[in-house]
């Protein structure tokens, strides 16, 4: 028998690294000698020479498993087929593999190292697929490198903007409804300066205002653009600070539309022109290709629109103006806009907090000494002359216009944008009917006033508005004198002028709709009777009497002090007394009142905040636009559409959506606007408005005075028309309306006399060729709710119908709306006579008192600048201030 070598003996025992040693020991082979021992036979040696760990199998199973999990088997291990726990390997363990992560149950194949190792072969569960911090950061480097590179293929085929194409404009072309050229409108105003034509000043100005890092800065607002594109993606506002770098850019690519495109393709070109382009040229850039507003583009422009003067002539002061107007000049230019809350007095206060802040901000930023500053105070503002007209807005042209534009800008068009030109808008204006308007009032105009002759007759103004019932649509309207002759406020849009008593057919409706007080709230009948005497008290919904901020009782006046007594409301409405409307009104709620008109279509904006018993005498301050359209929600039996004027706007052939027509909604039900229709026939027939009876067809309306007689209106309609006339009196560069007592030698002018007259004339002419048509029939509605203490009916053998009559003052009960009325202080004028006076008034008092002092049909008027508010067709938010 053979000798068999032996393995020089190891020391017992030895812990886990002799363990881990014995476990990764190859078979057949042996072992070498730890450090120290002598060589000798190893007691824990198998039959075959195979090396054990003390311990045993299991022992060295453990080791074998462990070392698998903390360290790869090295080359000598994965050679001989792995850790020696594998169960297919006999008793040599030959097949290796068993536990490792590399193991098989029979023995297997070298491991093969992945370029990617993941899910990660060395982890076991959930921690194989926890990637390494080296595949986390390479990660991180690839998405940069793309990103980099990707900005890099960006830069490189991006272009500079050049200012002198930004000033490629095109016009808008304004069609009449016909498809007829109304107006062409957008000629470039622009030409551009050298930064050495423009001031210093008002370099420092803009930069001041708009970046006052400019010099340093590297062209771009990370920041701001985050923000922008953060607002964007959720459907916010898009606005962000942009530099002046930034601005220019937006300025000159020609394109001003809020996309994520225009946002990256701007942060690029923002990104080389800060690189390459010098800072002198990037502001010379942006001061010319801004807008100013006055359609003036550049800042050599916006110096002749507003100053008169060439870029290079400008002050300081002058410069920070137009700093100023750079933030929207709709807002900012203190000669108005065309939008809600741009009057003349707003945008001035608006651009004197702005002008002061850029003045105090130069100081700041260290752009102007101190000393200088002082010199500017909002005492020396320097106000810019008033604009100039446009050769293509004369006459009526330049409001319907702007109407025009004020529609596209409500539907999703920038002004900035639409400025920009190329488009064509397709508007609801008939030429023939405006034609007609603007003579009527002329004529009339003509006809009595004569300011050379009297004073009074100075700043005197009309406005005017048709609305084609069930359609809304604007056919005609009358804005005012025109651009050419320096009106530049549109009159048929103005937001600031008290309706008066045409006001009281939305008391009357409301209360047909949603019943008083008294009749616990059930629709009243308009025969209900209500006290029309003058000078009466008037009790709240709960029966108090209403006081004044002395706690002193209120009184209702009426103009006259004629007894009428407790009569039907049709006679009421058809007389305009104004105390059974203020009842009426307070027995509804004025809350229901307020309701219903904006039902009918008026804007919300236009109500008088304080819903006091003169809310129902027309304290509100509506158009004559939005009045015409809610009269033709009356005339198409209670269904309203909302008023328009342009019916397709095209961009480069294209036309652009959003502009369909409006839908019709129901306002009130149908037999309420029909009963409002039969007594407004009745104010035309036996009432203040006698004189459009001439039209010869059916036709309703209702007159209207204001309280000192500050302003007069009458609107009216047929089935086919409907159209709102408003005169008053204002100073146009001192915003406040005056008294019209002494017009054209009158005591005083009422909605019967001039408006009504204006109406008629004009109705003649849009009338002719038109087929007659009668209103629906209205049906008898509510039941008839008389105001608490009406006396019960005394028998009289001789009845009398005149109230005036009645010798104990206790008014007749016969008199309907159908009776031939007794003489009354209107009736008994003759129908040419435009002396004869209206029945109504207010009562005397403070300010935010009920009412105020005696006057015309209504009560006190608000102070409404000079009808640039909310009110209007387009009416909107408020500014922001600076």
């Amino acid at each position: 028998m053979s000798e068999h070598r032996r393995k020089s003996p190891q020391p017992q025992g030895g812990g886990r690294a002799a363990a881990r040693r014995a476990a990764q020991q190859p078979t057949g082979r042996r072992a070498a000698p730890s450090r120290g021992s002598a060589a000798g036979p190893v007691p824990n040696s198998d039959p075959y020479g195979q090396e054990r760990p003390s311990g045993g199998r299991a022992e060295a199973r453990r080791a074998a498993q462990r070392g698998g999990r903390r360290r790869a088997p090295d080359r000598e291990a994965m050679a001989s087929g792995g850790g020696g726990a594998g169960r297919g390997g006999g008793r040599r363990r030959t097949g290796g593999g068993g536990n490792g992560p590399e193991g098989g149950r029979g023995g297997g194949e070298p491991a093969r190292k992945r370029f990617i190792d993941y899910p990660r072969a060395n982890r076991f569960g959930w921690r194989r697929f926890v990637p390494s911090w080296k595949q986390v950061s390479g990660l991180m480097v690839t998405f940069l490198g793309l990103i980099v590179g990707a900005a890099g293929v960006a830069l490189a085929v991006v272009d500079v903007p050049d200012e002198s194409k930004a000033a490629k404009q095109q016009n808008n072309v304004y069609l009449w409804a016909n498809g007829k050229v109304m107006a062409r409108d957008g000629e470039a105003n622009r030409q551009n300066v050298n930064i050495g034509e423009i001031p210093s000043h008002m370099q420092n100005a803009a930069i001041a205002a708009e970046n006052a890092s400019f010099w340093s800065d590297s062209g771009v607002d990370p920041m701001g653009i985050a923000r922008a594109l953060f607002n964007m993606a959720k459907g916010g506002d898009t606005q962000g600070g942009s530099t002046i770098t930034q601005q220019y850019v937006k300025n000159a690519i020609l394109t001003q539309e809020q996309t994520l495109e225009r946002k990256f393709k701007e942060l690029f070109i923002s990104i080389k022109v800060g690189a390459k382009v010098d800072k002198r040229e990037i502001l010379q850039g942006y001061l010319n290709t801004s807008y100013y507003g006055r359609g003036a583009y550049g800042i050599q422009a916006a110096a002749q629109a507003y100053y008169g003067k060439d870029a290079a002539e400008l002050e300081p002061d002058e410069s920070a103006l137009l700093a100023t107007v750079l933030k929207g000049a709709d807002l900012y230019d203190p000669a108005g806009g065309t939008g809600p809350h741009s009057d003349r007095d707003s945008n001035t206060k608006r651009a004197q907090a702005r002008w002061s802040w850029i003045l105090d901000r130069e100081v700041e930023n260290k752009l102007m000494k101190k000393s200088e500053r002082a010199k500017y105070t909002v005492k020396n503002f320097p106000m810019p002359r008033d604009p100039e007209p446009v050769a293509s807005k004369k006459g009526q042209i330049g409001y319907l216009m702007d109407t025009a534009k004020k529609y596209v800008l409500k539907h999703g068009i920038s002004e900035r944008q639409f400025d920009k030109g190329g488009y064509t808008i397709r508007t609801t204006f008939n030429e023939r009917r405006t034609r007609e308007l603007e003579d009527s009032v002329k004529n009339v105009d003509k006809r009595y006033i004569d300011p050379k002759e009297r004073l009074k007759d100075k700043y005197v103004q009309f406005g005017a508005a048709s609305v084609v019932p069930g359609d809304g649509k604007i056919v005609a309207l009358y804005g005012g004198e025109g651009y050419d002759k320096g009106h530049f406020s549109n009159n048929a849009d103005t937001f600031g002028v008290p309706v008066g008593s045409t006001w009281k057919p939305f008391v009357l409706a409301a209360a047909m709709q949603d019943g008083t007080s008294v009749s616990n709230h059930q629709p009243i009948s308009p025969a209900s009777r209500y006290n029309g005497n003058d000078h009466l008290k008037v009790k709240d919904a709960e029966g108090n009497f209403v006081r004044k901020r002395d706690n002193s009782p209120f009184y209702q006046e009426n103009e006259s002090d004629h007894r009428w007594g407790y009569i039907p409301l049709t006679k009421a409405m058809e007389q305009s007394v104004n105390t059974p409307f203020v009842q009426l009104g307070m027995d509804v709620g004025m809350d229901k009142v307020r309701d219903m008109a904006q039902a009918t279509g008026i804007s919300e904006g236009s109500f008088d905040k304080n819903l006091n018993p003169s809310f129902a005498l027309g304290t509100s301050t509506p158009s004559a636009i939005r009045m015409a359209d809610a009269y033709a929600t009356f005339a198409n039996s209670g269904t309203k559409v909302e008023p328009y004027s342009v019916t397709k706007l095209t961009s480069g052939g294209v036309d652009v959506s959003g502009f369909d027509k409006p839908e019709q909604e129901s306002a009130m039900d149908s037999n309420i606007a029909n009963n409002v229709t039969e007594v407004l026939e009745n104010v035309i027939q036996n009432g203040t408005a006698k004189d459009a009876k001439r039209l010869g067809r059916p036709a309703a309306g209702k007159t209207g005075t204001t309280d000192q007689n500050k302003s007069a209106w009458f609107v009216g309609y047929t089935p086919q028309l409907s159209t709102a006339v408003t005169m008053f009196r204002e100073d146009p560069k001192n915003p406040r309306q005056l008294s019209m007592n002494g017009v054209g030698g009158f005591d005083s002018i009422h909605g019967g006399a001039l408006p009504t007259e204006v109406w008629t004339e004009y109705m003649l002419q849009a009338m002719k060729g038109v087929p007659q048509e009668s209103f629906t029939p209205a049906q008898p509605i509510g039941q008839r709710f008389d105001q608490e203490g009406m006396p019960s009916p005394t028998p009289s053998p001789t009845p009398s119908e005149n109230p005036s009559e009645t010798p104990s003052g206790t008014p007749s009960d016969s008199a309907s709306p159908s009776d031939s009325p007794s003489p009354t202080p209107t009736e008994t004028c003759s129908d040419w006579d435009i002396r004869c006076k209206e029945n109504g008034g207010t009562t005397g008092g403070d300010p935010g008192d009920p009412g105020g002092s005696t006057g015309g049909e209504t009560s006190p008027t608000p102070d409404p600048g000079n009808g640039n508010g909310n009110g209007g067709l387009f009416g909107g938010p408020s500014a922001t201030e600076p």
